[in-house]
């Protein structure tokens, strides 16, 4: 009788590990925006996120990409799943979109994934099923009763601009087409030398966008415990988790963890801010994981169906 090994453990519970972590990005907006400017803010992440992974790969010795066409692809991907999806999402709630309809915005990513996949016409190996797209759907309308209160009771920091719907529709569709080229070109590599190359690449792009910001950073401690953990937990831990699952699994699977962010960050904000949740919330996050169990059923249990 076999036992799984430490690995095999980790491999599994990764997925849980990223959606708590990556839960925390609105947490952490929530302490740093008001302190500070999104891209500057960003500039100072990337920057600092560099520093710490130079450190990691000195000592562990790991190697670089080695040809132009990888260091090409992992810039692509830096630029989209970096700078232009946490650029959206940052802009986009400094400009007074609250977290809920940005959340439920970038939320639409596993639609638009599955529908890319399934007009792909080399979509064999990442097919979405019918099974998936029922999940999806559910997946959606529990993500729609999570962050429904906050849609219907919005305030004079949650609105909706043009500006700011435009920020928010640029994050996602930079993470959608982030996933969806970085598993398409980009080839298995140490995920901190490939981190490490999205970053240099977002950090390049945003230079000039945080120049041109009038407002300054000013650091205190709730900047700068956001900033401390922007880059450890969400840069560091939750980036390096979602290129591994990109690697690993399927596109459409693993985009389907985004429809748990919200339903988990509306847990951390009632465990940390006393936010209320509601028995319609509660519906939402039932519905939300009961969709994703769907989407990520294993393909093994399809084929045992076909047999």
């Amino acid at each position: 009788m076999s036992h799984p090994s430490s690995s095999d453990a980790w491999v599994r519970a990764m997925p849980a590990v990223f959606v708590l972590i990556w839960s925390t990005g609105f947490i952490v907006a929530r302490y740093g925006m008001p302190n500070a400017p999104p891209f500057s803010f960003l500039w100072y992440r990337y920057a600092l996120s560099i520093a710490c992974f130079l450190i990691w790969i000195r000592f562990a010795g790991v190697r670089w990409p080695q040809s132009r066409s990888e260091w090409f692809h992992l810039s692509i991907t830096g630029i989209l799943m970096h700078a232009g999806y946490l650029g959206g999402v940052w802009a986009a709630v400094k400009a007074g979109m609250g977290s809920g309809l940005s959340a439920l915005i970038v939320g639409l990513q596993p639609v638009l994934t599955a529908i890319w996949l399934s007009s792909s016409s080399n979509a064999t190996e990442n097919r979405v099923t019918q099974r998936q797209w029922m999940g999806l759907v559910l997946g959606f309308c529990g993500l729609l009763l999570v962050v429904w209160h906050k849609l219907t009771q919005g305030t004079a920091l949650d609105h909706v601009t043009l500006l700011n719907l435009s920020f928010a529709v640029m994050a996602l569709l930079s993470i959608t087409l982030g996933t969806l080229y970085q598993k398409k070109f980009v080839k298995p590599c140490d995920v901190r030398t490939a981190n490490t190359t999205q970053l240099i690449a977002a950090l390049i792009v945003t230079t000039p966008i945080a120049w041109f910001e009038t407002e300054s950073v000013q650091w205190n401690f709730e900047s700068m415990g956001a900033m401390a953990w922007s880059v450890l937990g969400l840069t560091l831990g939750g980036s390096s988790l979602l290129y591994m699952l990109i690697q690993k699994g399927a596109a459409a699977s693993v985009t389907s963890l985004m429809y748990l962010v919200p339903p988990c960050t509306a847990l951390l904000a009632w465990f940390l801010f006393d936010e209320p949740i509601t028995a319609i919330t509660l519906v939402g996050i039932a519905l939300t994981a009961w969709g994703v169990s769907w989407v990520l059923r294993p393909a093994k249990s399809i084929e045992g169906e076909k047999r």
